[in-house]
């Protein structure tokens, strides 16, 4: 803690409580906690796996709060957690050998389909119609939970907000697609950092004070989430995944 300054501390303080707050509910902290990483002057694998770390913390504190709401469907989440852990880890030791830059205009044209879809579908994940598992759905939530797994540990940009919409499109209303999507990026997020740790990408310092203020942040949102229902969590989805679309734009813009 000797080498951190007052100012470093306040800004993972400050910033760590926001990005969960966020995270917590619609995914997307990442874009508020990896630059606040990358201002300790951390190098990017270290910053990448410090924030898996944090992230980590947060995770497991929103998936507490939706599990004591019962807004988690474990019949169908458990079969899905082992596809989640191997893809995270497969993701996590390609990300050191193939860059990470030609997903970012796929992952622009999705993240506008899926914000189009919700808005124009009003009544999209306001009530559950989902029926269960049959082979369909079995097939689709091994095959997301797998491949987002792997692109969490990839690239992570939008994690929590795919999970979210591939569980409203299974039928799930927003806050139980929330709660499903938290616990499989808990698992996504834990294999990940499993992995950085391996190679020696944490700084746990960092990580701690950061991921601390996670909790907090992960407690505050997810509890305002689960009492306000679908009308909070729909509008800051919206919102979230057409701010993630302006960032990976302003990226390639950059690069």
């Amino acid at each position: 803690m000797h080498d951190i300054s007052i100012e470093i501390l306040l800004l993972l303080i400050g910033l760590g409580f926001l990005a969960a707050f966020i995270d917590s509910v619609v995914g997307g902290g990442g874009l508020i906690s990896i630059p606040a990483l990358l201002l300790t002057g951390l190098p990017l694998p270290v910053v990448l796996g410090t924030n898996k770390l944090a992230a980590s913390m947060s995770s497991l504190t929103s998936t507490i709060s939706f599990i004591r709401s019962g807004k988690i469907n474990f019949h169908l989440v458990k079969y899905l957690i082992p596809f989640s852990l191997l893809g995270a880890v497969l993701g996590s030791m390609t990300v050191r050998y193939v860059p990470t830059s030609f997903l970012k205009p796929l992952v622009i044209v999705l993240l506008i389909g899926v914000t189009l879809y919700t808005l124009f579908k009003k009544d999209w994940g306001s009530i559950s119609t989902y029926k269960g598992i049959t082979k369909k759905t079995r097939i689709f939530s091994v095959l997301t939970a797998l491949v987002l797994g792997f692109y969490d540990g990839f690239f992570g940009a939008g994690t929590g907000s795919f999970l979210i919409f591939a569980f409203l499109f299974l039928g799930f209303d927003f806050v139980t697609a929330a709660g499903n999507a938290k616990a499989l990026n808990f698992t996504s997020n834990v294999a990940s950092l499993f992995t950085f740790i391996f190679f020696g990408s944490v700084s746990y310092i960092h990580g701690f004070i950061m991921g601390i203020a996670m909790i907090a942040g992960a407690l505050v949102g997810s509890r305002i989430a689960i009492r306000k229902g679908t009308g909070y969590v729909r509008p800051l989805f919206i919102g979230v995944t057409m701010v993630l679309i302006g960032k990976q734009l302003w990226d390639i813009y950059q690069s």
